[in-house]
């Protein structure tokens, strides 16, 4: 159960090293670690950038059970997600992890050979750059992004960070008190907002597990969750049954547009007993932005399924919203991941916004 929290912090600036550099880190299968170097990666190389979180934990999104996963020496930087362009147009907009040996500080880039690193920072690691005898090459990035067809596979997957998570990282129980500790330390989240998470968690499990005084513990969980957030306890209803066909709408929202997403109790008249619509999940993590105003960020029709490197062509578009990302602050198994990850939302669950009024 070691666990190799990243040298680097939340907010600290960061220096990607340079393509000769991470393909001379890489091994023939061009990862470290089991995780791979995409050739979206490519583009950071040599550029400074600051650090949003510490990535030391993920959930699996991989075999759908929503469990907490340990990542090792890890991080995720402000605005790197991947573009999808090695992967033919993917638009999952995924949230890139950084392996450690890909980056250097900023302060040792720019320090002269003789000078000693700061007391209290480790050194960069240095990197044997050889690029003749490297066990990677570009060219190797590019062909490990995708499985060809075989006999037993008839059309060809895609593989990328997010299809090989669950084998470059370990599982990680959600009562592993260590994790909460390092959302702290690494600067991903204050004190106050992990106790906050923890409490509420705390509560919700009461309520659910309690033989007696129900009433109460729920009265006290309600309160709780109003006065600290602002909005009930998370709980979702769809109002159709299940096998039946839920309602669908369509707005043709653009890039740019600026949108509400309905109240809850509107959305629940769109789901059935399992909480979707046409297939889409509504989860919990999207109850604290319904009623709230946004920018369409994106229609998108095209994902890779990250349980088997198939690529999806949406039946319906689903639209992503500007600033809208998964906070992780409901779900048991995954509290506090760091992984953003952009919720999916169907027009019907939304509605345009008067141009003049905006």
């Amino acid at each position: 159960m070691s666990w190799h929290l990243s040298r680097f912090r939340a907010g600290e600036l960061v220096e990607v090293r340079s393509k000769e550099e991470i393909l001379a880190s890489l091994d023939a299968e061009g990862c470290i670690e089991g995780m791979p170097f995409m050739p979206e990666m490519l583009e950071y190389c040599g550029r400074q950038v600051r650090v949003s979180v510490v990535a030391h934990k993920s959930c699996d999104t991989v075999r759908k059970t929503w469990t907490g996963r340990r990542v090792q020496s890890a991080v995720h930087l402000e605005g790197a997600r991947c573009s999808g362009a090695a992967h033919s147009g993917c638009q999952a907009d995924c949230n890139i992890y950084w392996k450690d040996a890909w980056l250097k500080p900023v302060a040792a880039a720019s320090r002269a050979p003789s000078e000693t690193p700061p007391v209290g920072r480790p050194s960069s690691a240095p990197v044997n750059v050889d690029a003749a005898h490297a066990a990677c090459t570009e060219q190797t990035l590019h062909q490990r992004t995708r499985v060809p067809a075989g006999s037993q596979q008839p059309e060809a997957l895609y593989s990328c960070q997010a299809t090989q998570l669950y084998e470059a990282s370990e599982p990680l129980p959600w009562w592993d008190l260590r994790q909460y500790a390092f959302d702290v330390t690494t600067r991903n989240s204050s004190p106050r907002r992990v106790l906050g998470v923890l409490w509420l968690f705390a509560l919700r499990w009461l309520v659910q597990h309690t033989p007696i005084g129900f009433r109460l513990i729920k009265r006290i969980s309600d309160n709780a969750h109003l006065r600290m957030t602002g909005r009930p306890a998370p709980a979702i209803s769809g109002q159709i049954r299940h096998g039946e066909r839920t309602p669908t709408g369509r707005l043709d929202l653009q890039r740019g547009e600026r949108v509400r997403i309905k109240p809850l109790t509107q959305i629940e008249q769109t789901l059935d007993e399992k909480q979707s619509n046409r297939g889409m999940f509504f989860d919990h993590e999207m109850l604290p932005f319904c009623g709230e105003e946004f920018l369409v960020r994106d229609r998108v029709t095209r994902i890779i399924d990250e349980s088997n490197g198939k690529m999806l062509q949406m039946k319906e578009p689903c639209i992503t919203l500007e600033g809208v990302v998964c906070k992780s602050q409901y779900n048991a198994c995954r509290l506090l991941c760091p992984r953003a990850i952009r919720p999916y939302w169907r027009e019907i669950w939304l509605e345009r916004v008067d141009a003049d009024r905006a």
